[in-house]
């Protein structure tokens, strides 16, 4: 761990997790001069031994390049290590998972400190990152003279998808596709729990539901449309007051199986209300409204 950081690297690697860790060991395969920074300088160890610099401190990592990506375990640990370091000409890009709220504030603080800020959201997990064709990409949002300076070595390790200026909007897209993904979780769940005490196999069930569910994710495009026009009843086949009397049978069988309803029922009653308000001719799009505060 004594390589020399005279020189500028191509950019730094602040926080060597496992997604970190991932990161820098794609960025070093692509041939890029990379230094490295972490808490626990052991976890440097394997980065080094293919060709990273190795930073004593957080500052001495920034001062090496121009490009620096932090990729730490939360937004305080970011503001933690960064506290005294000057970031003055710097393009931060903050790769830690944080809320929308908390990328603006960074951002505005990152500008404080003379930095040009993008935040990003990891649509993948380590071992997608750096192989071709896994469909990892990652969300950035922020300084888009800071993306389109960089973009080349930002799409090394994943694909790239800018989607705008506001720092927000990385972070909001990585929740909401991480929130759709827990509902779908949530309904696969209930589907196996429903077969598990029968002669069902589930190696046999799942590639059914995988199919299922493939075939039922255009329904989005849908909801898209409605929310587009403001008409949710546009392209409706099965109307809200059709689902919701269906739902007494999804509720009769899981008792019948002796699997709770807690996964199902949480959205059930909100359909149940916007019934209640009049709208039986639209489709489930009105919910989101509900959802809305």
């Amino acid at each position: 761990m004594e390589n020399s950081i005279s020189d500028k690297s191509d950019l730094t690697l602040l926080g060597l997790g496992a997604m970190g860790t991932a990161l820098g060991r794609a960025w070093l395969a692509a041939g890029r001069r990379l230094t490295v920074w972490n808490r626990t300088p052991g976890r440097a160890e394997p980065l080094a031994a293919e060709g990273a610099r190795v930073a004593a401190t957080a500052a001495e990592a920034v001062a090496a390049s121009d490009l620096v990506v932090v990729c730490l375990l939360d937004d305080a640990s970011v503001g933690e290590a960064l506290a005294t370091v000057d970031l003055a000409g710097k393009d931060l890009v903050n790769l830690t998972t944080g809320t929308p709220a908390q990328s603006r504030a960074r951002a505005e603080w990152a500008r404080g400190r003379g930095a040009r800020f993008l935040d990003g959201g990891i649509m993948a997990v380590p071992p997608m990152i750096g192989v071709p064709d896994s469909g990892a990409y990652i969300f950035y949002s922020g300084s888009r003279e800071s993306y389109d300076t960089h973009q080349d070595t930002l799409a090394v390790p994943a694909g790239r998808r800018y989607v705008g200026e506001d720092a927000g909007h990385a972070a909001l897209h990585d929740v909401a596709l991480l929130s759709a993904m827990t509902g779908m979780f949530a309904g696969v769940a209930h589907a196996f729990a429903l077969i598990r005490k029968e002669d069902i196999a589930p190696k046999d069930f799942a590639p059914l539901l995988v199919s299922w569910l493939n075939a039922m994710a255009g329904y989005a495009y849908g909801i898209a449309e409605q929310l587009e026009s403001g008409d949710y009843t546009r392209g409706v086949t099965s109307n809200l007051a059709m689902m919701v009397e269906g739902n007494a049978t999804l509720l009769r069988t899981a008792e019948e199986q002796g699997v709770s309803p807690e996964l199902l029922t949480p959205f059930m009653a909100l359909m149940e209300r916007r019934l209640a308000g009049g709208h039986g001719d639209e489709g489930t799009t009105g919910v989101i409204d509900l959802l809305a505060r």
